[in-house]
């Protein structure tokens, strides 16, 4: 059944026509069971056809993802003009590869067959936008090198949302790790203090785009979800490779070592399942993770410990129920022969990211204090307005406030990005490798702690 949401036409008819015919992007978005599908669409880009055609089964999901395009095409300021083509049906996936009506497939859902959504895309020839993780097990993985190859040969971009390259905090502290008269260099670290930890806090129970979220119950299922390792680990692995090596290639099969790797639960009462699901019961799939039939041992909780071309790194991924205070959080350390670079996002920065420079050393002087002025000018000349602020550690970075735009907007940033790459019809030499060594990790070290 196809059904549309709005009358008008599309904006321009050669939407469909070929990359290569120089013509725009005309998007599909298949199955959006999760709301980063929404977010590539809060804003609208220069080169896109404002029709999407949207193929999914009917249901809650569906809808939530349709409300969530009404309100950016109803708000007051700049609003969007998405136009929705929706087809629901249980074919839903044959249809669109038999329709083929766009050139860009957007694939953010349930993650249990989002390996599949994305093999069968690049063999019918669509270009994938793929939110993370685009493989969830070991499996998914060798599935995953198989698109990436078959996308090669068809001259065909398969890449994934990595929001966090796109948050300040995160571009100032590689920069910074690539001035040796600031960070020195890398140090290489041990398992016990490791070169670089990063940690992420997420909760179950948060706002998007301004309204509590409701969650699908199949999201506490790590089948079908994934574990926190191949889900959240996923940016925290991608962070590490991209700030400490940038546009380096990484090769997983000589460059990667897991040393350890460890999940871990945690607990849910009903009543928190029913708040954030709006269901009141435990689906029949996540009874086998269900204690004293009240209590669900989600799996939220994972670190890895490996070394990334000899340097020694931690990640660890968490979830808790709710906030009492702030959002999500977002640690980050890199130690340099020089200095430490550490993002931090607690109580006393109000729980925005914020970025610290503490020397190795207290008595470093003058000549110190000189390298980081000529730091914070080279900075300027990308990031101006961006200053330095004398503490007992060190010093705290201070970020113009029209920097920090938030993670929905990082979707838009992601979105401009791939766009280029289209027009270029390539990806950066070191992405494709890059990506395969992220989710090689993720995977190795999921099938590692599940030993």
């Amino acid at each position: 059944m196809s059904i549309s949401l709005a009358s008008s036409q599309s904006l321009n008819s050669t939407g469909r026509k070929n990359l290569e015919d120089g013509a725009i992007v005309k998007l599909i978005t298949i199955d959006p069971g999760h709301f980063h599908a929404a977010l590539v669409q809060k804003e609208m880009y220069p080169g896109i056809d404002s029709v999407v055609n949207v193929y999914a089964p009917d249901g809650p999901e569906l809808q939530a993802h349709l409300d969530l395009i009404k309100q950016y095409n109803e708000r007051k300021e700049n609003p969007t003009h998405w136009v929705e083509q929706v087809y629901k049906g249980d074919d839903y996936l044959d249809k669109m590869l038999t329709e083929k009506k766009g050139n860009v497939v957007i694939i953010a859902g349930n993650n249990r067959r989002k390996t599949e959504y994305i093999k069968k895309s690049i063999d019918a020839g669509i270009n994938v936008l793929g939110d993370k993780p685009m493989a969830i097990n070991y499996a998914d993985f060798n599935t995953l090198q198989q698109s990436f190859v078959e996308a090669a040969k068809k001259k065909l971009l398969l890449y994934d949302i990595m929001t966090e390259r796109s948050e300040i905090t995160n571009i100032l502290q590689k920069e910074l790790s690539h001035l040796p008269g600031v960070f020195g260099e890398l140090e290489k670290g041990t398992v016990n203090d490791p070169a670089v930890t990063l940690e992420s806090v997420h909760y179950f129970y948060k706002y998007v785009s301004g309204k509590a979220l409701t969650r699908p119950d199949w999201f506490f299922d790590p089948l079908q979800q994934g574990d926190v390792i191949t889900d959240v680990g996923t940016h925290l692995i991608d962070l590490a490779q991209w700030e400490c090596f940038p546009e380096q290639i990484i090769d997983y099969k000589k460059d990667i070592k897991i040393l350890s790797s460890k999940t871990w639960t945690t607990p849910l009462t009903l009543s928190q399942y029913a708040l954030i699901t709006k269901e009141n019961s435990f689906p029949g799939f996540l009874k086998q993770y269900v204690k004293d039939d009240t209590v669900l041992q989600t799996h939220a909780n994972g670190e890895i410990n490996y070394t990334l071309k000899n340097i020694h790194v931690k990640i660890t991924a968490r979830w808790d129920y709710k906030a009492e205070d702030g959002g999500d959080t977002h640690y980050s350390r890199l130690r340099g022969s020089k200095a430490t670079l550490e993002i931090r996002q607690g109580k006393e920065d109000g729980f925005q990211p914020a970025l610290y420079i503490i020397p190795t050393s207290q008595k470093q002087g003058s000549e110190y204090a000189l390298e980081l002025k000529r730091a914070v000018q080279k900075l300027n000349s990308t990031y101006p307005g961006v200053d330095l602020e004398k503490n007992a550690q060190g010093w705290k970075v201070i970020i113009p406030q029209k920097y920090k735009v938030g993670h929905e907007a990082h979707f838009g940033q992601v979105m401009l990005r791939y766009l280029q790459y289209l027009k270029e019809k390539r990806l950066p030499s070191w992405e494709v490798p890059n990506m395969i060594s992220k989710y090689y990790t993720s995977t190795k070290a999921l099938e590692m702690a599940n030993k």
